[in-house]
């Protein structure tokens, strides 16, 4: 009686200690955590431009250009609108002929297709527009309505933006491209400057060479 009473209580010993070991374990989930990754990559907007997507795989909201930092470039003038362009590699191509006899009226921008482009001043977007010649493009009104900047063969626009928008100097407005009559093998901005008229109609106005501006950090007056 008692070996069977001892050989009862090891079994239920041996049955405890295994219970405990096979016990189910509760582990803490992991933190997030976030890996620098291209805007492009999450948003179509190229690899210049620094966004973060998370261990999930799922990729944050892309914040709308009202909502971008805008210190990255201080200053009060015009700014080159072009991400990673200077002032040296700009050419004055305003009086440059065109078809059908017109005047160029703007600069073209080299850069390679999906570049940033950048707003050159605080405004508004007044207009996104897709044309034939201009394709994809932005009319940016400055604040005091008295001039008008144009974007032109945009690739895409950047999430967010749309008509009445408030942008800052900097705020990515779209990325170079090649639509409207641009060459595919010649990806730019055509950049134009307009000095509106007392209706401040967003198609029409007097053409501003923007070189010099842009080249000296200016604004037109």
């Amino acid at each position: 009686m008692r070996l069977t009473a001892a050989i009862a209580l090891l079994l239920a010993a041996a049955l405890a200690v295994w219970a405990w070991w096979a016990r189910p374990v509760r582990v803490a989930p992991s933190a997030t955590v976030a890996t620098p990754v291209a805007n492009g990559d999450a948003a179509g907007l190229g690899a210049e431009s620094p966004g973060w997507v998370d261990n999930t795989g799922v990729a944050p909201p892309v914040r709308s250009p009202a909502d971008a930092p805008t210190d990255q470039v201080p200053g009060t003038g015009l700014l080159i609108p072009v991400q990673g362009i200077d002032a040296s590699q700009l050419a004055d191509t305003f009086t440059d002929a065109r078809s059908e006899g017109r005047q160029h009226d703007a600069i073209d921008i080299m850069a390679p297709a999906g570049t940033p482009v950048l707003a050159v001043a605080d405004g508004h977007v007044e207009k996104l527009f897709d044309s034939e010649r201009g394709g994809l493009t932005v009319y940016q009104f400055e604040p005091s309505g008295r001039f008008a900047y144009y974007y032109g063969h945009l690739q895409a626009y950047a999430p967010g933006l749309a008509e009445g928008l408030q942008v800052r100097r900097g705020d990515v407005l779209g990325t170079v491209g090649t639509t409207g009559n641009a060459s595919d093998d010649a990806p730019h901005l055509h950049f134009a400057i307009f000095r509106l008229g007392a209706e401040k109609r967003w198609w029409e106005g007097d053409a501003i060479n923007p070189y010099p501006h842009l080249r000296e950090g200016t604004l037109p007056r």
